[in-house]
């Protein structure tokens, strides 16, 4: 099992920030998302890491309230990464972000970080490895990197989920072999509000516990349909207080003691939320 227990709940919207932004820094203290990760990958030119690396630490020694926080690191075997991982020195972060993971040995490199790793599956590899990746005692949790993902897999259609729906199954099978946590893809579109809301209700259908977000009008969305439903929170209190142990008939199905279990984590869920 990995390091789940150690960063609490699921974060349900875990918003990207490009480190070299301060104006976006400092407006996501206001926003509503659960996590908030700083991006010192992709959001960021090759030449402003240095300045993306102290305008993290500046923003995460200044704190985001109750707000978690992780730092999204260049990749394993990048050269940026071991500059990356000495500007983590001294903070107090809630996990670190791992990009382009193919194998556990790719999360070898950050034996030394003292925080949970969320590793992001991007690559055919990482699909294939992924349940070895989600054993790893260092990882928290797996990002479905779905571009990349897409990308390495030469689809015609980059927004063409129907073609990955394998590979995205594989990875929430990996989670919850390891027990760890699973964050769907961003949405590239962000104007495209139906079209984001739809996507995020089938990666709540699918099994994930939240999803990566690149603009600040996704975190609301995100984290009402990542949030039990007043219907959902009334049917679980219904059965819970219906249960007497074993199988037994509840409103036309049958139920048993799994069924109250998941209704327990759906409140608990709700409680957190």
């Amino acid at each position: 099992m990995g390091m789940m227990n150690d960063i609490g709940f699921a974060p349900r919207s875990l918003l990207y920030v490009p480190g070299s932004n301060a104006r976006a820094l400092e407006k996501a203290k206001a926003l509503s998302a659960d996590l908030v990760i700083i991006d010192l990958e992709d959001a960021v030119p090759a030449d402003r890491k240095a300045e993306a690396r102290s305008a993290m630490r500046a923003a995460v020694e200044a704190g985001f309230g109750d707000k978690k926080v992780a730092v999204r690191v260049n990749a394993t075997g990048h050269g940026a990464q071991a500059d990356d991982l000495a500007a983590l020195a001294g903070l107090t972060l809630d996990a670190v972000v791992l990009p382009k993971v193919d194998s556990p040995q790719d999360v070898r490199a950050l034996d030394a970080v003292p925080f949970p790793i969320f590793a992001m599956i991007e690559t055919p590899t990482g699909v294939f490895n992924a349940q070895s990746i989600a054993a790893d005692a260092h990882v928290a949790g797996l990002i479905a990197g779905l571009n990349d993902l897409s990308y390495e897999l030469k689809l015609p259609d980059a927004m063409d989920r129907g073609a990955m729906a394998l590979s995205i199954q594989m990875i929430v099978l990996a989670a919850r072999a390891g027990q760890i946590f699973c964050f769907d893809g961003v949405y590239n579109a962000i104007d495209d509000g139906d079209g984001f809301a739809a996507e995020a209700v089938e990666g709540h259908r699918l099994g994930f516990d939240g999803k990566t977000l690149i603009h600040p009008s996704q975190v609301d969305p995100c984290n009402a349909i990542f949030s039990p439903s007043e219907r959902d929170i009334a049917a679980a209190q219904a059965l819970v207080a219906a249960a007497t142990g074993g199988a037994q008939r509840h409103e036309g199905r049958m139920i048993e003691d799994m069924h109250v279990a998941a209704a327990r984590a759906l409140l608990e869920r709700a409680g957190r939320a």
